[in-house]
């Protein structure tokens, strides 16, 4: 039996009543750069429909270290102790306290799923793989599903190695690689070429059919045309169903 296809963007292309009008599922994005606050996190529920499902990123002070250019968006202050407690896992009281934030905004979207998004450099050494272990055994994960976007120098075996001790679900753009755990699929979608690309009618044919499971199929568009690409890809799946 085929799962559900559910389709959206990574982030908001459009107005949020109007794009929750198109689409039953976005990526929250600004949860990686600074956590809302709560009563905005409410606003954002309150406007779209009950069924409609948000998943989001983890904190950046979690996976990235301050030096990462992302930070410029970081509204928080973090003194020089604090910025070498960011990033990489590592389990601090800073990076404990990212999840607790983390895991309040998913609580107040009610989202299922919270995507962990590393840098290209957070490389397979000991020192990182000790603290995935460390992190993903530490902290309250609740009923959450934990997806891990690796990217990175990162073989399938040591993905695939992890996800299944540390039960995560490998989150990965399938034009660029085969996911290597099973049941639900978190699939990110950055351009096969780079962020300009345009997704074509072949392209969305090959993605459909990489949706055929009996498991639920994430699918979220992260480049330039993602809300054309998303739309077309929608439909195709809406004709198939």
């Amino acid at each position: 039996m085929q799962g559900a296809v559910k389709v959206g963007c990574c982030g908001f292309p459009i107005a949020r009543a109007r794009y929750a009008e198109q689409f039953p599922l976005v990526e929250a994005q600004e949860t990686f750069y600074q956590p809302p606050e709560q009563k905005t996190l409410e606003r954002w529920r309150a406007v779209v429909p009950a069924e409609f499902e948000f998943t989001l990123k983890a904190w950046q002070v979690i996976t990235h270290p301050a030096t990462s250019p992302t930070y410029r968006r970081l509204r928080e202050k973090f003194s020089e102790t604090q910025k070498r407690q960011c990033g990489s896992f590592q389990w601090t009281g800073v990076t404990e306290q990212a999840w607790e934030r983390t895991a309040a905004s998913a609580r107040a979207l009610r989202a299922r799923i919270i995507l962990f998004q590393c840098p290209a450099s957070f490389k397979p050494t000991i020192e990182n793989k000790d603290n995935l272990w460390k992190f993903f055994h530490r902290i309250k994960r609740e009923n959450f599903l934990l997806a891990w976007d690796p990217r990175g120098q990162w073989s399938g075996e040591e993905i695939a190695t992890l996800c299944r001790e540390l039960n995560l679900i490998h989150a990965v753009d399938p034009f660029h690689a085969e996911p290597v755990t099973s049941g639900v699929c978190y699939f990110r979608l950055h351009g096969r070429t780079g962020y300009r690309y345009r997704f074509t009618e072949a392209d969305l044919a090959e993605l459909a059919a990489r949706c055929q499971t009996a498991d639920p199929t994430y699918v979220l568009f992260n480049n330039v045309s993602m809300l054309d690409d998303a739309q077309s890809f929608m439909a195709r799946v809406s004709l198939r169903l």
